[in-house]
């Protein structure tokens, strides 16, 4: 693997791993109701988007952790649906 695509996929581990303390705590304290659905939903369209533009590329570092944001993403729009 090259360094281009070592640094891609540090990046987008370490913006993919701030969302677990965030899910952790709705799902612990069983509340979301500080959680803004607009952002997660825009978020989360966003980020989608990123997946398809790196499938359109085959940039593994920008479809995984693309991929595993968006499930996190998706996870706390669910939490916030089921906790409100």
């Amino acid at each position: 693997m090259d360094h281009a695509n070592t640094l891609g996929l540090l990046a987008g581990t370490l913006t993919t791993v701030s969302f677990l303390p965030q899910v952790f705590k709705i799902w612990r304290a069983k509340s979301a109701k500080d959680i803004s659905y607009a952002m997660f939903l825009t978020f989360s369209g966003g980020v989608f988007l990123w997946l398809l533009y790196g499938i359109a590329i085959g940039a593994a570092p920008v479809i995984v952790t693309n991929a595993v944001t968006f499930l996190l993403a998706v996870a706390v729009i669910l939490l916030k649906m089921r906790y409100k």
